[in-house]
């Protein structure tokens, strides 16, 4: 379960604290997604890296499975992301210089052996379509396959909060259709909770959840 309750979140300027997120508070189950849209500058970002615990709130809490991130040291919450969130953004960021599937290990080679990751990655890679494609540098990709790899190594760890940030906003309509019917697909396989920030309406679409993002409170529609 993912609650957020009250989330508030300022940031300094030299005139006094910016509030860009008032007391923003909703709840989801496993295997619920929700779509959240809003302008450019109006907190979508900040409120996804908050969920992901790689920002704290000015004020209120959020917890994933009833634990508070923010109550953990600084190794402990590292190893809460690596397991139980899995993160997409527009930008793929594939390491250059590794493989297929060893970007999408990249996630397990932190914290105690996984010996069943192998196996995970490989399946992960099969139900994307590039199971042919183990050995391939991310140069040899298009821009939609590099975009099902970082999928694939964000549910590698079989995450139970998946983010997104804008997942299809640099691919054209045809990948970003077949990275969205991905997206849900392993959503629903996993029984993720997932969050995704978008501007596509045909992406936004897609989930019996929307929010809304608009001076700084978050409106379902």
């Amino acid at each position: 379960m993912l609650t957020v309750s009250s989330v508030t979140k300022d940031f300094p300027t030299p005139t006094g604290p910016l509030r860009i997120l008032e007391n923003v508070s909703f709840a989801m189950a496993p295997g619920e997604a929700a779509a959240i849209m809003g302008p450019s500058g109006s907190g979508k970002s900040t409120l996804l890296y908050i969920l992901g615990a790689l920002d704290r709130p000015t004020s209120g809490s959020v917890t994933l499975g009833g634990e508070d991130p923010f109550t953990l040291k600084a190794n402990a919450l590292a190893a809460f992301r690596n397991r139980r969130i899995g993160f997409v953004f527009q930008d793929h960021a594939l390491l250059p210089q590794c493989s297929v599937m060893e970007n999408v290990l990249v996630p397990t080679l932190v914290g105690a052996p996984d010996p069943e990751a192998p196996s995970r990655a490989k399946a992960l890679l099969d139900r994307v379509g590039l199971g042919g494609r183990l050995g391939h540098r991310p140069a040899q990709l298009s821009g939609g396959e590099k975009q099902r790899v970082a999928i694939a190594r964000a549910m590698v760890r079989q995450p139970q909060l998946l983010l997104c940030d804008e997942p299809t906003g640099n691919l054209d309509a045809e990948s970003a259709e077949a990275v969205a019917a991905l997206l849900f697909e392993l959503h629903q396989a996993q029984k993720t909770v997932l969050v995704v920030v978008t501007h596509s309406d045909a992406l936004a679409a897609r989930f019996p959840v929307r929010f809304h993002l608009h001076q700084r409170a978050l409106v379902r529609r």
